[in-house]
């Protein structure tokens, strides 16, 4: 049951993020790439804009796709395939400190992110989503 209320949560936590990403990729809100103020000056370069909107879209329909693989799982899977999603998703949410807290937060640090420290903020939030999705994993 923990494991079926926390995956649902994370859905529901990051189908906010998918909205922001296709209908206000610019707000500051969601996690959508307004914290970034490379958005507001892509768009002095069409062509450049077009591209960073072609990732931004593109990761939302990648979102998409993994939350609705976890909608069937949490529907639809037993107790032991939920726990080994919450032990995938732990995995792999882990990564976000692999290759993108160094470049969100070199951006922070360079004055770049607004608001000043979204970057460790976002850091611990994530860290919590891990601490989460592993006790839930362990109890079920």
């Amino acid at each position: 049951m923990l494991a079926t209320i926390l995956i649902l949560a994370f859905i529901i936590l990051e189908l906010s993020n998918v909205l922001a990403l296709y209908f206000a990729p610019g707000s500051k809100y969601a996690n959508a790439v307004g914290v970034f103020s490379w958005w507001e000056k892509s768009k002095q370069d069409p062509d450049l804009h077009d591209f960073v909107k072609y990732l931004v879209y593109w990761v939302a329909g990648a979102k998409l796709i993994f939350l609705l693989l976890l909608a069937v799982i949490a529907l639809l899977g037993n107790t032991e395939i939920k726990r080994m999603t919450l032990a995938a998703l732990c995995i792999a949410t882990l990564s976000f400190y692999w290759r993108l807290f160094p470049i969100i937060r070199k951006q922070d640090q360079k004055g770049l992110i607004q608001p000043q420290n979204y970057s460790m903020v976002l850091g611990v939030m994530i860290l919590a989503l891990v601490v989460s999705f592993a006790v839930a994993a362990i109890i079920g």
